[in-house]
């Protein structure tokens, strides 16, 4: 028994005539004829009674048709699935995201897009560390990740925007309680020369931790580190506490976290951070390559702006 036998049944079956389904088939009727007597002596039942206007199902006929008719549909939608699939319109993607890049609207917009236009693709998220994140795509368990200072080599690397550092500092500090109209340029680096710094990100061995260093450097100090904290939340919580000041891309300003607060710096150099997303080198994922055809589109209006 083929498929096309089957639908050649059904057609028959809506039909009701031999003629009409032939017509509709754009086959012969001798042919058509055939194939339906195959069937009957293949399943040794009479699946149509020969009326003078057509033909008519038999109860074992009707049955056969439901069954066939489903037959068909899955074996539809199964086709129309695959194509999708290799086509990147469904299946699933994993996004890494380091802790401050989910702050940005544009991280945020990227996946509401993506979302809207392949809502048969699901979706996750694994907020992490940088170097967790590229362990998880090293070993397939995230296909791509937001990360502000990606590897140096063995990925496929794409900006996506840049965004300015900015001090958050406890609200009580004498900067933080300066007239902030009066601060619109922002506050030289240098002026946090004798501050302690809170350490965030150093297990990465680059991120903030190394950004901190890279921009003290270029306003001309040393910047000298205190109490470690695992997390963004943490180190804003120790910050709120008196601990000391850091450095986070200026996005993270949408947070709203009591006792802290932030402030613009000013250049040069203009510290800046890079959000990258980074997937891996011959990824043949359809729904990848459709990720990245959206991240990019986005990120060249962006870093255009």
């Amino acid at each position: 028994m083929e498929l096309r036998h089957l639908r050649y049944f059904t057609t028959v079956a809506e039909e009701g005539h031999i003629t009409g389904a032939a017509e509709r088939l754009g086959i012969q009727q001798p042919p058509l004829s055939r194939v339906i007597k195959k069937l009957e002596k293949e399943l040794d039942v009479q699946l149509f009674r020969r009326t003078p206007h057509g033909v008519q199902l038999t109860a074992a006929g009707d049955l056969f048709h439901t069954k066939a008719r489903s037959i068909l549909a899955s074996l539809g939608d199964a086709v129309e699935t695959t194509r999708r699939v290799a086509r990147g319109e469904q299946g699933r993607i994993c996004l890494g995201i380091s802790p401050t890049g989910i702050f940005h609207p544009l991280v945020t917009r990227i996946i509401r897009d993506f979302r809207e236009r392949f809502p048969l693709v699901s979706v996750t998220l694994e907020e992490n560390l940088s170097n967790d994140i590229i362990e998880g795509i090293r070993n397939s368990r995230v296909d791509a990740a937001f990360l502000w200072t990606p590897p140096s080599e063995g990925f496929v690397v794409d900006r996506v925007l840049h965004d300015e550092l900015v001090m958050a500092l406890p609200r009580s500090h004498a900067l933080a309680r300066a007239d902030k109209t009066k601060n619109d340029a922002g506050i030289a680096l240098k002026s946090f020369a004798s501050e302690t710094f809170i350490v965030y990100g150093r297990k990465d061995g680059f991120g903030l931790f190394a950004a901190t260093i890279a921009a003290a450097h270029a306003a001309g100090f040393s910047p000298r580190f205190g109490v470690e904290a695992p997390r963004i939340s943490s180190a804003l919580s120790l910050a709120a506490a008196g601990s000391g000041v850091f450095l986070v891309p200026s996005s993270v300003q949408r947070l709203n976290i009591d006792g802290v607060v932030f402030r613009r710096l000013r250049g040069p150099p203009q510290p800046v951070s890079t959000l990258s997303l980074v997937t891996r080198r011959g990824d043949a994922s359809p729904v990848v390559r459709r990720f990245l055809h959206v991240v990019r589109k986005a990120a060249k209006e962006e870093l255009s702006k």
